[in-house]
Formats: C-alpha cells, structure tokens, sequence
C-alpha cells in the first residue's frame, strides 16, 4: 500500500512537470514575420480566463496589416491557454485577405475596410456553405498616423486640405506656404517632399482616402477603395514597408496604423476643434466611439465619421473587421475560429489593445460582436 501511494506521488510530480514544460512553450512570430505560436509562461497567467473548448490543430488566417501588432499580441495569450492550436496569421494586406477568404484557403480573414455587396456575394459562392455568407465583425480600432521624416520638425501641424495637396502633389517641398501658415513657429526646410503610399490593395489606404473626401472634397477628387489612385508618389508594401521608407527617407511622409509609427514623428491634425489632435489610442477611441452599426443582419459593418470636430478625437481611424461566415464555416476549424474570436472580443482581449496602440471597439457594438460570434455554425 505504502508502495503503490509513493507512485501515485511520483506519476502526480511527473505530470506537473510536463504541465510546466507545456507552459514554457515559446510564441511569436515564426521566421516568415507570420503570426503563429503556441504560448510562454508569462503569458499563461494571463490566459486563465480563455476557453478553449473543442478548439485544437492550425488555423490559417491572412488580411490587415494593420492589425498585426494586435493579432501578435492575441495570439501569445490565447496559445498559452489553448495549446492544441497553432494560429498562423499572415498580414499580407487587407485585399489580400478577402481574396483568401473567398478562395476557401483561410478560416478568417481580416480586412480594415467592410466587405462590398460583390464580395459578400462571391463569399456564398465559394466560401460558405449552408447559404452563409461572409460578415463583418469590429474587432480592432486605431489611428492612422501620418509619419514624417523632416529634419528639425518635431511638431508638424497639418489640416485636411494640405494634407490632399501634399498627397497629391501639389505641395511639392516642406517649407510651402500653406504649411508654414500652420507651423509659424517651425524652420520648415526647402527638402522635397517623398509622399508614400501603400503598393497593396489596403483597407488602411481606403480609410485614408475617405478621411481626405469627407473633409476637403474640393481638394481631393480621387476615386477611393484598397487600390491608391492619386498621381505620382512612391509606394511601398504594407504598414511595415511604409513605415521603413518614412525612417530611411529624408523628407518622407506617409500614411500607416499608429502602432507601426511608435519609433517616428507623426502630425498633429488641425481639425477645426480648439487644439490640433495627435494620434493615440485614446484620441482614436473619441473618435470611434461615434460610429454607427449599418451592417444588415449579422453583419456589423460601421459608418465612421471622419469629419470629426469634437475635441480630443483624431480623425484619421479605421476599425478592422474579422471576416467569417455567419453559417456554413468549415467544421474542422469553427471550434477553434469561435474561440479566438470569443477571446479577442472578451473584456479581457479587447483590454490588450490599448497597451499596443490600438483602439478598443465601443462596448454597445462589441457586445453585438459577442453575441454573433458565440451564433456562428
């Protein structure tokens, strides 16, 4: 009897250990840039709270780059809790998130700008069985900053029209007089300036460009959508890649998710409002927290206004949406897909983005986005 209890002792010691060794896991990014992972300790006594469920084997994923950061941080938490899984996000640009999704190659997709009646329309063809189709859930907010790389500028001011004009060319050098008339107080250099835009189909240029067509229509008259369509400028691929060619560039600007522009100097946005508003993610929240549902169905998809004069509200933002399927998922990954959005959508999940950069979703519409998600089949 004595024998058999010392045993049971041992065999309780060795899963313990084998429970430890399972928490120190590692997670991040694999060598690709890829989200994936499967946890580490300090994020285990975070992720007591995540309900795995039936979750268990890969789930691929592919959209927004501006949401990466958001997605990283998410997926160290929920694969220190869920160990079966293994969630490879690929951040390859909203387009090419949609595209994925309605190829039937990923489980979701994330996309910064809502899906058109067409794709929604492709998605029931391709994507979802069961007459599904795919929807919009808001998931991830945030500021699109406008970074620059000018010598001896550390508080560049700039409004809604001069930002049209230097986007599309019109403003050819930084010591211009419409923003030496914003900037009184600075030593605007003659250097010419390197507007750069996005070279991939991208949801953050959408919300970019709408910004720029609700708040000076006379100055910008450029068709919008994921593709950039103004004249001249240089391209690059990505937040990151834009992010990159603002830091290497003397004179450059550009247009990217705030959290890619932590390590740079971003402007001020002279709004109309009593002061000029820099990018955060409280003054994204302010401006987010005036959005409207007008999605149909279980569709959440929000109308943003990006004309905002209110105080302490940037105007330049975007919400990421997850794209699924509101019925006609594929069986093998909906247990996992249900549980990292019910995660990402917790208190908990939406409490890690602020830390990042990000925006949490206003807490009527996230409510909704529970209630959706706990619904899909």
């Amino acid at each position: 009897m004595k024998l058999q209890r010392k045993n049971r002792r041992v065999l309780a010691l060795g899963a313990l250990a084998v429970s430890g060794a399972l928490a120190l896991t590692a997670c991040g990014s694999d060598d690709t840039g890829n989200s994936s992972g499967s946890g580490d300790s300090s994020a285990s006594a975070a992720a007591g709270n995540i309900k795995c469920d039936d979750a268990k084997g890969q789930l691929l994923a592919d959209g927004s780059s501006a949401q990466k950061n958001a997605i990283d941080a998410w997926v160290k938490q929920f694969s220190a809790a869920c160990q079966g899984v293994q969630i490879n996000y690929k951040g390859g640009g909203s387009g090419a998130g949609v595209t994925a999704f309605n190829q039937g190659t990923v489980a979701f997709a994330g996309s910064d700008s809502a899906l058109k009646p067409e794709e929604v329309a492709e998605s029931k063809k391709t994507a979802c069985t069961d007459g599904g189709q795919g929807i919009d859930l808001p998931m991830v907010g945030g500021a699109i900053a406008l970074a620059y790389n000018v010598d001896g500028v550390d508080n560049l001011v700039l409004d809604a029209p001069t930002i049209a004009k230097i986007f599309s060319g019109k403003i050819k050098t930084w010591d211009d007089e419409a923003i030496k008339k914003l900037n009184p107080d600075a030593k605007l250099p003659s250097t010419k300036i390197q507007a750069f835009h996005r070279s991939d189909e991208s949801g953050t240029t959408d919300n970019f460009t709408k910004y720029l067509t609700a708040a000076t229509p006379d100055n910008w008259k450029f068709e919008g959508g994921k593709a950039w369509t103004a004249p001249g400028g240089q391209a690059a691929s990505g937040s990151s890649g834009v992010a990159q060619a603002v830091k290497q560039t003397s004179g450059a600007i550009s247009y990217m998710e705030e959290s890619y522009a932590k390590d740079l100097t971003s402007v001020a946005i002279a709004t109309g409002a009593s002061e000029p508003v820099k990018p955060s993610s409280e003054t994204a929240t302010a401006a987010i927290a005036d959005a409207k549902v007008v999605g149909t169905g279980k569709d959440l998809s929000l109308e943003i206004n990006y004309n905002t004069k209110a105080d302490g509200a940037y105007p330049i933002t975007l919400v990421t949406y997850e794209i699924v399927c509101d019925k006609g998922n594929k069986a093998e990954t909906l247990p996992s897909v249900k549980a990292f959005l019910t995660y990402i959508a917790s208190e908990e999940g939406q409490g890690i983005l602020a830390e990042n950069s990000y925006a949490p979703i206003p807490a009527d519409i996230i409510s909704k986005v529970r209630t959706t998600v706990a619904a899909l089949s």
